[in-house]
């Protein structure tokens, strides 16, 4: 199998833990948003531990490199607040697809504070995502609108995250990476869990511990899969979350997406596809004039 499928397949994995992570934090039911958050990040710490033991690496990374272990982990953090908190008061499907925009935010980001200039298909790209957002979304700027702005707004603090990754690029290893944030998470929110805690049943600890489980899987293997691919020879797979919580939204939860919703996913995928595909043309054109 060549590097490329096995970068795909990974993709595919991925996507579909972090799915799954979604929809068992979706029925975890009425538990506080911070303390859903907490225990999905507690698992992952917990694993992530392990390997960071395992390859005999440092827990908490490079002295150089704490600025931006912080900063990343910091937005990571407000960011899977925001969408947890979507993930329960909208479509799950929505939910997930509005979180999908950091890619987009991703080339603004990088263009303002890493100084990459954004292509013009790029800039298109970004105006059509945008116009499928407004599908998904259907603003109405009543009391329903907040969590679509929590969907949006936990694509803007994920891509945020995303650039200072790019950052750090090889400076850290995954593992030790995934850690530092999942402690971080857990121990900046440990204290607004207990001050807000709900008692849990059994059930619910069970669905918020294998979200942590999922969470994980998707995590590492999205990590793994850009080592055996790179990113825009592969990346569009990762769309494929959208496809699995959109079953999973009509199996588990009974929610159908309507009409304007899916006319958004196929507006932002769409998107995602040209981008994906210039880029690959792009990349095409570097190696053919060397």
């Amino acid at each position: 199998m060549s590097n490329r499928n096995k970068g795909i397949i990974l993709l595919l994995i991925s996507a579909f833990g972090f799915s799954m992570m979604a929809a068992l934090v979706k029925l975890s039911g009425d538990v506080p948003t911070v303390q859903k958050t907490l225990f999905r990040n507690l698992v992952s710490a917990i694993i992530a531990f392990g390997f960071v033991l395992y390859n005999k690496e440092r827990l908490f990374g490079k002295k150089e490199n704490q600025k931006l272990l912080l900063a990343r982990s910091a937005l990571g953090t407000i960011g899977m607040v925001l969408f947890f908190y979507a993930i329960d008061n909208l479509v799950l499907s929505d939910a997930d697809m509005l979180n999908k925009l950091s890619p987009f935010l991703l080339i603004i980001f990088s263009a303002i504070f890493l100084k990459e200039k954004a292509r013009l298909y790029q800039i298109i790209a970004i105006i059509v995502a945008f116009i499928g957002t407004l599908f998904i979304i259907k603003p109405a700027f009543s009391v329903e609108f907040i969590p679509y702005l929590a969907g949006i707004f936990s694509a803007v603090f994920a891509a945020g995250a995303y650039t200072l990754l790019r950052v750090l690029g090889d400076k850290e290893k995954f593992y030790t990476i995934v850690f530092y944030f999942s402690f971080f998470t857990t121990v900046t929110l440990l204290p607004f869990t207990i001050a807000f805690y709900e008692p849990m049943s059994l059930k619910q600890w069970v669905y918020l511990l294998s979200a942590g489980a999922f969470a994980t899987l998707g995590q590492f293997g999205l990590t793994i899969a850009y080592k055996y691919a790179p990113a825009r020879e592969i990346s569009i797979f990762f769309y494929s979350t959208v496809v699995y919580s959109a079953l999973i939204s009509i199996l588990l939860f009974d929610q159908v997406p309507d009409i304007f919703s899916i006319l958004g996913y196929f507006t932002i995928f769409g998107a995602s596809l040209y981008m994906f595909l210039k880029n690959n043309k792009e990349a095409k054109k570097v190696e053919t004039a060397r």
